[in-house]
């Protein structure tokens, strides 16, 4: 390659906003000569190279907008502690088409079995699928609802949280909500029913969400909305974390049938 051609390939790149172009085309040269590549060859090489780079970009800059806690992939996690999970249903699950249609996962289980291990990995899976993600527990999105309400701005911030195609709730039932509180996590659900998607995690069957949220008739029209269109998944067993300390003398928790 000419000093004039990479002269001129630096200058395009950096007209065109592409500044790995110009690495990418040097490099590949030399190979494209090697192997008598044709030009469409070599053309097709370079630009691939550029939008995988971008790509890989945007997945990064995504999962980092998602505000997840750590970073724990599905490829991570084992899925024979949990022999009730179906493999063939996580694969499934990682393929991103709930998104698509606007369906939800429900994951229920006792503490340490592997929910938000699960939850961030398939919000990790989503945004390199180029889906926004956000990611926070039941009371951290509670206290961004209430501040838009009190700002006069709560149907405003449920339309933009509405743009995110996947958001987390973790730790559903941890803390029991007052009235008003459930009322706006109960608006968030409504507004995002057959829209897009939410992931919740819980430590509690459904049948005691009326203890979380202070009223048996709201848990139950949310739980309506919730379950109409999601996969509810139940993990059982004993904390890995205990297991991994070493306290496994310790008595398990299980957690009771899943009430529909």
């Amino acid at each position: 390659m000419t000093k004039e051609t990479q002269s001129q390939i630096d200058y395009l790149s950096r007209a065109l906003k592409a500044p790995r172009i110009r690495e990418v085309a040097k490099r590949l040269a030399q190979n494209a000569r090697d192997d008598a590549w044709s030009y469409e060859d070599y053309l097709a090489a370079v630009l691939s190279a550029e939008v995988s780079s971008r790509e890989a970009s945007g997945t990064e800059l995504r999962i980092r907008a998602a505000g997840l806690p750590t970073r724990k992939s599905l490829e991570e996690f084992n899925p024979e502690h949990q022999p009730s999970l179906s493999r063939q249903l996580l694969a499934h699950l990682a393929t991103g088409t709930y998104l698509a249609e606007g369906s939800n996962i429900v994951l229920l289980g006792p503490p340490g079995t592997g929910k938000t291990h699960l939850a961030i990995g398939l919000g990790i899976r989503a945004a390199s699928q180029g889906q926004r993600v956000l990611f926070a527990s039941a009371i951290e999105w509670v206290m961004r609802l209430q501040k838009a309400h009190a700002q006069g701005r709560l149907s405003d911030e449920l339309s933009r949280l509405r743009r995110y195609a996947l958001l987390i709730v973790d730790e559903v039932g941890y803390i029991p909500f007052e009235q008003e509180a459930a009322n706006l996590f109960f608006q968030l659900v409504s507004s995002r029913y057959e829209h897009a998607s939410l992931i919740l995690t819980s430590n509690l069957p459904f049948a005691r969400w009326g203890e979380v949220f202070g009223d048996q008739v709201v848990a139950a029209a949310m739980i309506d909305r919730i379950v109409h269109h999601a996969e509810v998944i139940t993990l059982k067993g004993s904390s890995y974390r205990l297991r991994d300390s070493g306290l496994t003398n310790l008595p398990s928790v299980t957690l009771g049938a899943v009430e529909e």
